[in-house]
C-alpha cells in the first residue's frame, strides 16, 4: 500500500490545512481521465435506482465544515452510546454545493486496497460503511491507511452491519448483534466509534429495525439520493453515466468496494465533482456530528 514517495505525517498536516479538495479533484481527475470511461452513446438504465428520499422526522445538526487544520483526532478513545430518536439522511442539507461519497460492503479484497489507496493519494473526503465478516481483506497495511486519514478527519467510518443482512425478518436480539458486532470490529480496528451513523443492508427497514439501531446509539439512519449502480457488476459505461446522473448538489452518493470496473471511472468522476464545483465531505463535516462524541 505504501508508496516511496508517501509524505510524512506531518507534510500530511500542511497538506490538509488546505484540505486539498478542489485542486486535488481537478488534478486527479485530469490525470486519470484517459482510464477508459465515456458515457457518450450509452443508454444504460440505471438497475440499481435509489430509493425516493424519504422525509425525515427530524434532521441532524448542521455547522460550518472545519476549513482545514486542528489536531488529528485521537484514535482509541470511544465515547459511550448515546440513544436518542431515530432520523433518515439521505441527502445534504439545501443551499450548498455539499456531497458525500460513501462507500459500501468490502468483499473485493483488491477494491478495498484500490479504493484506500485513491483516498490517500487525492485528498478525497469520504466515508466507508465496511461489513466485518470481511475483515480478512483489511490487511495490516490498509487498516494503517485508513487509520491515519480517519485521525486527519479525510475518512469516516459508518457501521453497515456484520454480515450485510436483511435485518426485516431477524429478532431484536439478531438485529443487535449484526449492528454491536461490527461496532466492536469498527473501534478495535479504526480506532473510532462508527455511531451515531448506521446503513441499513439494501437501505430495508421498519420502525423496530430504526428503534433497536436509535437505542444502540445510531440515531442516523444513512440512506442516499444517488448510486453508482456498483452493488453488482456495472460496465464502465453504466457507472459514468449514472455518476453524470446523480452528482448534484446535495448528493449522498452510494458506492460499493465490491468490483473493480470504478477504478478505471475515478478520474472521470472527479473531473464530473470538479468541474461541477460540488464539494465532498465526509458525513461529520456535512453534519457537525463528531467522533468524540458519537454523536
Amino acid at each position: 500500500m505504501r508508496s516511496p514517495g508517501r509524505p510524512c505525517r506531518g507534510c500530511a498536516d500542511l497538506e490538509r490545512l488546505g484540505r486539498r479538495r478542489f485542486f486535488a479533484l481537478l488534478a486527479g481527475g485530469a490525470a486519470l481521465a484517459a482510464a477508459g470511461c465515456s458515457s457518450s452513446g450509452s443508454s444504460a438504465r440505471p438497475r440499481y435506482p435509489p430509493p425516493p428520499p424519504p422525509v425525515p422526522d427530524a434532521e441532524p445538526a448542521t455547522v460550518a465544515p472545519d476549513p482545514g487544520g486542528g489536531p488529528p483526532l485521537e484514535l482509541g478513545e470511544i465515547p459511550p452510546p448515546r440513544p436518542g430518536s431515530p432520523h433518515l439522511v439521505s441527502s445534504a442539507p439545501p443551499g450548498t454545493r455539499q456531497i458525500a461519497l460513501t462507500v459500501d460492503d468490502g468483499y473485493c479484497g483488491p477494491c478495498i486496497a484500490r479504493y484506500v489507496e485513491f483516498a490517500r493519494t487525492s485528498g478525497v473526503h469520504l466515508t466507508f460503511n465496511p461489513n466485518g465478516a470481511f475483515n480478512q481483506l483489511w490487511t495490516t497495511e490498509i487498516v494503517e491507511d485508513v487509520r491515519e486519514m480517519v485521525a486527519d478527519e479525510q475518512v469516516q467510518i459508518g457501521n453497515h452491519t456484520w454480515s450485510h443482512a436483511n435485518l426485516l425478518p431477524l429478532s431484536v436480539s439478531a438485529i443487535e448483534k449484526e449492528i454491536t458486532r461490527n461496532e466492536a470490529w469498527i473501534e478495535q480496528t479504526f480506532g473510532v466509534t462508527a455511531r451515531p451513523y448506521f446503513r441499513p443492508p439494501y437501505g430495508y427497514y421498519d420502525r423496530r429495525v430504526l428503534q433497536v439501531a436509535a437505542g444502540l446509539g445510531y440515531t442516523s439512519i444513512l440512506l442516499w439520493n444517488g448510486t453508482l449502480g456498483d452493488a453488482t457488476a456495472e460496465s464502465p459505461q453504466q457507472i459514468i453515466a449514472l455518476a453524470e446522473k446523480w452528482l448534484r448538489p446535495g448528493t449522498i452518493m452510494l458506492g460499493h468496494m465490491n468490483h473493480p470496473a470504478v477504478f478505471s471511472c475515478l478520474g472521470q468522476i472527479q473531473e464530473i465533482i470538479g468541474s461541477r464545483g460540488l464539494e465532498p465531505l465526509t458525513l461529520d463535516e456535512m453534519f457537525g456530528t463528531s467522533r468524540v462524541l458519537g454523536a
